[in-house]
């Protein structure tokens, strides 16, 4: 039975381009959300950008640019790398929007006359690269391990959120699996960092312009991340005014880097409860590349950009590489010629050759008519369709990927054992069934990762296209289906 799936990226700091950790989140978030319209599934996809804050207001300074306008050319720039990469998200929030803008401060609003937000004095280590107060225990010879320089001081008067208010309540959901982070480290990780205690934290700000006026004190403006947070709920359709939270929150998954975790497994979910919102049903978050074993880094011109991968390998195949360089939740190490090898291996030799290899047999013996239906199919390829929902709702995409492999590896060794392609006319069209049939279904489960070389395939076969769970039912070729070869699917790379 059909339901209702929404999910999310994080939107993006708006001072530079979209990078490859960008781009692993948001084609797996697209992924996800392509798999559930298949289910017809109400779906929605959310991403955008973060424009407001100091890194926004300062990198937009550098280059001597009014900040709206200089924001205005980076969510441009994230649009166009993710219609680059064929990503099908439903909305691209920007929290430079007057209505998330308006939305906010309604929000802040609540939680001031509430008693969730006050008037104190806030003193810690932050880290403008972060956006985030750190502890001594966060940092690494003094220093923010993710931006590699020491936090500053501040002390300032601030209004204060209560977030210990809801240290026991927050264990407790997180431990019962009511709020869900995953992998399982992560939600340990989240546990023992709550265990230490949790301090109210500064929602507001002094020095930094570039932010949403509080609308309980118009010369402070609000911290970005409560402003980003909240995007997650301005960024849906609310179905009339009188309703505490869209139609489809609760969230059913927020994807993420794990650099991003804490702020999302706290402060985050605290909002929501003191707004008495239901919280995301799942936090799930996943590693971070290294290039050869080192960490990407400008400095080092190491960094692999997205605009990059597509011109060297096509839409559909950076797609799959990224999405199959590593189980996905842990961290992974490429390189180009990891990404080269990985190409040429599994699309290249592997399925592209395999579709060209076994509709080139078809039209040189049968004119392409199969005239012969098989109920013999491989063993593979009924191993992933028992585990394909599973692996999916897992967010196992590797393991689908490797099932998706095991296929074509399965069908080339039918294909060189039984020597199909010396058969004489009869006898191999008793046989072909067995591999068209088999590509078009694998071409239907490939479709969220590889949208585009899928529709490819399927034409090829004449599948006009039905409903998934109908269309991956063994029997969809008829008799007197043709097929037709058209160009390589993936030519190979040197």
């Amino acid at each position: 039975m059909a339901s209702k799936f929404y999910i999310t990226t994080p939107i993006y700091y708006a001072n530079a381009k979209p990078h490859i950790g960008n781009t692993y989140t948001t084609v797996a978030a697209d992924v996800l959300a392509r798999y559930h319209r298949l289910l017809k599934d109400k779906t929605f996809f959310l991403t955008g950008t973060d424009e407001h804050g100091i890194k926004v207001e300062t990198a937009a300074k550098k280059q001597g640019k009014d900040p709206q306008k200089f924001c205005d050319e980076k969510a441009d720039c994230f649009k166009n790398a993710w219609d680059s990469l064929n990503i099908s998200y439903d909305a691209f929030i920007r929290t430079s929007d007057p209505k998330h803008v308006k939305a906010v401060q309604k929000a802040l609003d609540y939680l001031y006359k509430k008693g969730f937000i006050y008037k104190g004095a806030y003193e810690g280590l932050y880290c403008s690269g972060c956006e985030q107060y750190k502890t001594e225990s966060d940092l690494i010879d003094g220093k923010c391990p993710d931006h590699q320089k020491k936090p500053e001081k501040m002390k300032e008067e601030s209004y204060l959120f209560k977030l210990s208010a809801f240290e026991k309540e927050l264990i407790k959901k997180i431990e019962k699996d009511e709020f869900k982070i995953e992998p399982k480290e992560r939600k340990n990780e989240v546990l023992g960092f709550l265990k230490k205690g949790l301090q109210d934290i500064s929602i507001s700000r002094q020095k930094v312009k570039w932010g949403i006026p509080l609308p309980f004190d118009k010369n402070l403006t609000a911290y970005v991340w409560v402003d980003a947070l909240l995007n997650y709920l301005t960024g849906i359709k609310w179905k009339g005014d009188s309703k505490k939270f869209p139609e489809l929150w609760p969230a059913d998954v927020h994807l993420m880097s794990k650099d991003i975790l804490r702020i999302h497994a706290t402060i985050w979910p605290a909002l929501l409860m003191a707004l008495d919102i239901p919280l995301p049903k799942k936090l799930f978050i996943h590693g971070y590349f290294t290039i050869d074993g080192q960490k990407m880094s400008k400095s080092i011109g190491n960094v692999i950009w997205p605009e990059e991968l597509v011109n060297k390998f096509g839409v559909d195949a950076s797609r799959y590489l990224l999405l199959s360089a590593c189980p996905f939740g842990r961290d992974g190490d490429i390189s180009w010629n990891k990404l080269i090898e990985k190409y040429n291996s599994d699309l290249a030799n592997g399925i592209g050759n395999l579709t060209s290899r076994v509709l080139t047999m078809a039209e040189k013996k049968l004119s392409g008519k199969i005239n012969v239906i098989s109920k013999d199919k491989p063993k593979s390829l009924d191993k992933l369709l028992d585990n394909y929902d599973r692996l999916f709702n897992n967010l196992q995409f590797e393991e689908i990927i490797k099932g998706l492999m095991d296929i074509c590896l399965e069908l080339d060794r039918k294909i060189d054992q039984e020597e199909i392609y010396r058969m004489e006319k009869d006898e191999f069209s008793k046989n072909i069934y067995y591999f068209v049939e088999t590509l078009r279904i694998w071409a239907w489960l490939a479709k969220p990762f590889m949208p585009g070389a899928s529709d490819k395939i399927l034409k090829q076969l004449g599948d006009s296209g039905k409903e998934f769970k109908k269309a991956i039912k063994w029997g969809g070729i008829k008799k007197g289906n043709k097929v037709k070869k058209e160009k390589l699917l993936f030519p190979r790379i040197t």
